[in-house]
């Protein structure tokens, strides 16, 4: 197996968590040295899998249902059949921790201003032909290099950094969720509340369990094409949809980012498509991000996103009723800004990932009175 030194460490790091290095900064030792043997003593039996017989398992915990043999591994590559009896092997391996504005997921109606504690691990249970962080998602965990903590550990280090929520991110939380769950118990227990930043990929049963720890879930909603999800995600647009549905049926914060790539997902029929079945199932006040496209991966023959389109997606989905639309990835446009449904008024303005200003009172806007949509208090 090929070492993996410090130096190489510190560069997963500044690329994937935003910069702040987890085991210089958060005091947490590095693990340099990455073999099969090390995630023996992580094992923890999945929640969700059934015996098929001859020791064979059928996953059960997204729409993949992965039929994994003896010594075989689920798509996702963190789930191990071991004699019949199914395992994540990533619990308490974190493979990134790192602080981040909350902005930064982006959830912008859920704690505005507050820091994050962000986890991941390896793996991912489909396969983006465009995604940013592909050096830990689509790689086995042996490939990549992991900080030893448990869940209470993480807790315990959130709440001494004065963050309010933990972030599953970076990744897909779906693949490690009996770490995430565990996790988001034991931040409950010290008062911080957990967000979930996912592509929704996840069976019904797994996400009510989800649905009744967490605090906010922000979906990555990666078109409205079962084609799009097919050709470009190895995955299905009808289970993402059945999951927000359900997110916000249980009353969690749900928002919503389209990452909107040229000539894939950014054409007017298919935004104007998107937002209209956004109002009918999931309401006018949830909140939608389109999210500029930076070439990458296995996309990097298109160009980025023209900011224009952008500010035309948005255009298009207030002009459907949506009241909480969004520009990402564009730092000083309008688009950034939140203002009331009701007066129009300014209530957070935002530059990036920060906020310069905030009049938003006990959750309602000063100037009308309304209620404003989210958790800010």
């Amino acid at each position: 197996m090929k070492r993996l030194n410090r130096r190489k460490f510190l560069q997963y790091s500044a690329f994937f968590a935003g910069g702040i290095i987890c085991s210089r900064f958060l005091n947490v030792p590095l693990v340099k040295e990455v073999y099969a043997q090390e995630f023996e003593a992580s094992l923890y039996e999945a929640s969700y899998y059934q015996k098929t017989g001859k020791n064979i398992v059928r996953c059960g915990i997204c729409p993949q249902e992965c039929e994994v043999n003896p010594g075989g591994r689920g798509f996702c590559g963190v789930r191990e059949n071991r004699g019949g009896k199914y395992y994540l092997i990533v619990h308490s391996r974190p493979c990134s921790m790192n602080i981040d504005p909350i902005e930064k997921k982006p959830l912008f109606h859920y704690l505005p201003g507050e820091k994050a504690f962000s986890v991941a691990t390896a793996g991912c249970n489909i396969a983006c032909k465009f995604c940013q962080n592909w050096e830990i998602s689509q790689y086995r965990p042996e490939k990549v290099p992991y900080i030893k903590a448990s869940p209470s550990e993480i807790a315990t280090m959130a709440y001494e950094k004065g963050c309010r929520t933990i972030a599953y991110t970076y990744s897909e939380p779906v693949v490690f969720f009996e770490f995430m769950r565990d996790t988001a118990i034991e931040g409950n227990k010290k008062g911080i509340k957990s967000v979930v930043i996912t592509n929704a990929y996840i069976n019904e049963k797994p996400l009510l369990e989800l649905t009744k720890i967490v605090g906010a879930i922000k979906v990555d909603f990666k078109a409205f094409r079962d084609d799009f999800y097919k050709n470009i995600c190895s995955g299905q647009l009808r289970p993402v949809l059945r999951s927000m549905e359900l997110i916000k049926k249980q009353g969690v914060h749900l928002e919503i980012v389209h990452l909107t790539i040229p000539t894939l997902n950014d054409s007017e029929k298919e935004i104007k498509e998107m937002s209209r079945w956004i109002k009918q199932n999931l309401g006018e006040f949830v909140p939608l991000h389109f999210t500029r496209f930076h070439p990458t991966y296995k996309l990097k023959n298109l160009p980025p996103t023209p900011s224009e389109t952008l500010v035309k997606a948005r255009e298009i989905a207030v002009s459907e009723g949506l009241k909480y639309v969004y520009t990402g990835n564009l730092p000083g446009n309008d688009g950034e800004n939140t203002y009331c449904h009701k007066c129009g008024k300014l209530l957070i303005r935002r530059l990036g990932f920060y906020i310069k200003e905030n009049r938003i009172k006990n959750g309602k806007c000063p100037f009308c009175g309304a209620d404003i949509p989210g958790l800010f208090t």
